[in-house]
């Protein structure tokens, strides 16, 4: 398998074992992998995964799928930082719900998956696999003594099923591209063999995937399809992922090959265009097209979709890797639906931004990257009930964020009687007889407004079409809408965020409860309106602004401008957080520093424990540190700026050099709490840590 790119990564330069800011890496080397070096490491316990699989995507669908291959620059760029970078143009992807299965692919011999894309993936129900790879001369030589002996192929095995059982992902991509001798071929079989039996004890649902190079005979020769040369490693194993060189009627072949076993067969397709079917790049659906129509029921694997960021193409990232992603859905179709189960939120983050905001407040103003802090990435889909009306949909990182960095944009040009629609969400979620309370963020110009439309489907009683409508004029919105849709909801409680010092609009929370028993939710789309200039006067004249602000909001009656900030659906109330003295927090590791400035810096590892409860129900911790001035008192309500310094997606964080300025006698850390449902503890209820500023 070709590399997307001829850089290579250096051997990092740092001693695992020493603290400093948590980095993934890779194993380079079978004496490494033998004697658990990795487990050591400082790093270690940062790069476990933290969200799990869930239990309703532990089994492939009995279907074609789609596997993703990320392959760029060696791996490891700005995804390494395991909590998170500064470079906000770093590579994400966020259409999740186009696959089954996602690779993090690199040529070194053990690669294991940056924790950041295992969190992502899992939430969106996809599964995550590492890499073993063997390659050319230096790959014989590993192999020799990977394959020395029965008991050495096992024991390689053991320890690769080890390291995914420990860091929680799913499994490994085996990718052999070196020839091996006839004697090495049953101990290769036993590898392969033991590897799947061992992942499939320890982490149920896994895979085991064979790449297609060397054949049973040992000789280094791609196959492009599924024959008798590659299917008995097939056959060991939970598919095999065959080279992009394939020919037309290749994948029947491999179809008629595999049997009932056919969509464990994923037929490659490389997006830079080398040798593969249909060219890649742009016509990467070519072959996803041939596949589908013509490909008997098998899969597709998908080798390096970063193309489109490394070779930047027109006119930016954001808007083109949208454009190449929408070609995969065009041909294949969506494969993953979400929300299936309770609670759901989302706040639309893609994992990085210009500034940072927690519940409406804007707690950081620098660029950022963590994938792990992508929620629930929504289906974008522009629909226009009326031709006359259009507005422009996009993933806004720009302007005020009410959680994380983005929020959903709409703009453009809307009559007053006119309105938009667009899906948000495609779901298979069943509603019990509990009622579902929705809460939702809007931002918004004076006559600007946005609601909810819950598609909704009965065994019994059909679909229907529920609005959750915006706040305002209650009359006016169900004239409006009481004939196009089958029931209108009116928000039961709606707060507002601005304060009568901001000039403009703050974030509007909306609050609705349904109750729908034996309905299932299918889609969860936004309905965008106006209201008349007279309503409009009434409602802004609820928030609390001088006429002048007013009259610079209100837009002109076509004119349409409102944000989307988040969503979160669940079937209780809101529960309270544990008080701050149910958490046991700790520092460790803690170092000091002076330049020759005389600049004092601190770095500090900070772990916290949930003492006698569960703490994996909060996915999330948000951290700050308050610098406490000589003779004040280290109080959380203090007038004392928290300076936000990042999330944590495990229950430690390590503050790396942090600044120290003259006349501070302690340091406070703060970790807010985040439940699944996107509500945080407030600051001053939340666990902190008091260290105290040593002279030097």
């Amino acid at each position: 398998m070709e590399s997307s790119s001829s850089v290579d990564v250096d051997t990092p330069a740092f001693d695992p074992l020493k603290p400093s800011a948590p980095v993934s890496f890779p194993i380079r080397n079978l004496d490494d992998l033998e004697s658990r070096s990795y487990f050591d490491s400082f790093h270690f316990p940062f790069n476990k995964a933290s969200v799990p699989l869930p239990s309703a995507s532990a089994s492939l669908p009995d279907r074609s799928r789609i596997l993703v291959c990320h392959d760029m620059a060696g791996g490891y760029l700005d995804d390494k930082w395991i909590q998170g970078g500064s470079n906000s143009e770093g590579y994400a992807i966020w259409h999740w719900y186009l696959m089954d299965i996602f690779v993090y692919f690199s040529h070194t011999l053990v690669t294991i998956p940056p924790p950041c894309w295992t969190n992502t993936a899992h939430t969106h129900g996809v599964k995550v696999l590492g890499t073993f790879i063997t390659e050319w001369k230096e790959g014989k030589v590993v192999c020799d003594k990977l394959l020395s002996s029965k008991e050495s192929a096992q024991m390689y095995a053991e320890r690769l099923a080890e390291l995914a059982a420990a860091l929680g992902f799913d499994g490994w991509l085996i990718n052999v591209e070196n020839r091996l001798d006839s004697w090495q071929i049953p101990n290769m079989k036993e590898f392969l063999g033991h590897l799947t039996n061992a992942m499939h004890s320890s982490v149920p649902g896994s895979l085991v995937i064979w790449y297609d190079s060397v054949t049973i005979n040992g000789h280094l020769k791609w196959q492009d399809k599924l024959n008798e040369y590659n299917k008995p490693f097939f056959d060991l194993c939970d598919g095999i992922f065959v080279n992009y060189t394939w020919k037309a009627n290749y994948p029947k072949l491999s179809a008629a090959a595999a049997g009932e076993r056919k969509s464990d067969v994923y037929m490659g397709i490389d997006v830079f265009g080398r040798n593969t079917y249909g060219g890649g790049q742009w016509n990467s659906k070519v072959a996803l097209d041939v596949l589908k129509k013509d490909g008997d029921g098998v899969s597709a694997a998908i080798f390096a979709p970063g193309w489109v960021y490394e070779t930047k193409q027109l006119p930016d990232f954001q808007t083109a890797q949208s454009r190449w992603w929408d070609l995969i859905e065009q041909s294949w179709g969506i494969l993953q639906f979400y929300p299936k189960v309770l609670p759901f939120y989302s706040n639309f983050d893609q994992g990085h931004g210009c500034h940072f905001s927690v519940e409406g407040t804007q707690v950081g103003d620098d660029p950022w990257y963590n994938i792990s802090c992508q929620s629930f990435q929504p289906v974008l889909d522009n629909n226009v009930d009326s031709t006359l009306n259009t507005l422009q949909v996009l993933v806004n990182f720009k302007d005020a964020s009410y959680s994380g960095g983005g929020n959903i944009t709409f703009k453009g040009t809307l009559e007053d009687s006119g309105y938009f629609t667009t899906q948000l969400f495609c779901g298979k979620l069943p509603l019990a007889d509990l009622p579902v309370h929705f809460t939702y963020s809007v931002r918004s110009d004076g006559s600007s407004c946005l609601g909810l439309v819950l598609e909704l489907v009965s065994s019994t009683s059909g679909k229907e079409l529920v609005l959750l409508a915006s706040w305002g004029s209650t009359l006016e919105t169900m004239n409006q809408f009481s004939s196009k849709f089958d029931k209108v909801v009116m928000p039961r409680q709606v707060r507002h965020m601005t304060k009568e010092t901001e000039a403009v609009p703050g974030w509007v929370i909306h609050e609705t409860s349904i109750a729908m028993n034996g309905y299932t939710l299918t889609e969860i789309g936004v309905v965008c309106y106006k209201l008349k200039p007279e309503f409009n006067d009434l409602r802004l004249q609820q928030v609390h602004r001088s006429d002048d602000q007013a009259t610079k909001l209100v837009t002109s009656p076509s004119e349409y401008y409102a944000s989307l900030g988040h969503i979160s659906i669940r079937h209780y109330e809101q529960k309270d957080f544990p008080p701050s003295l149910s958490w046991e927090v700790k520092g460790q590791y803690i170092s000091w520093a002076s330049n020759s400035q005389g600049v004092r810096t601190v770095s500090i590892k900070i772990v916290w424990m949930l003492k006698g409860g569960d703490s994996s129900v909060f996915p999330k911790y948000i951290m700050y540190v308050q610098r406490i001035a000589e003779n004040v008192v280290a109080d959380a309500t203090s007038e004392e700026i928290k300076d936000y310094l990042g999330v944590a997606r495990v229950q430690a964080f390590y503050v790396s050099d942090l600044v120290v300025p003259p006349g501070i006698s302690s340091l406070k850390f703060f970790i807010q709490v985040c439940c699944v449902d996107g509500v945080c503890q407030q600051l001053d209820n939340s666990p902190t840590l008091l260290l105290d500023v040593e002279g030097i």
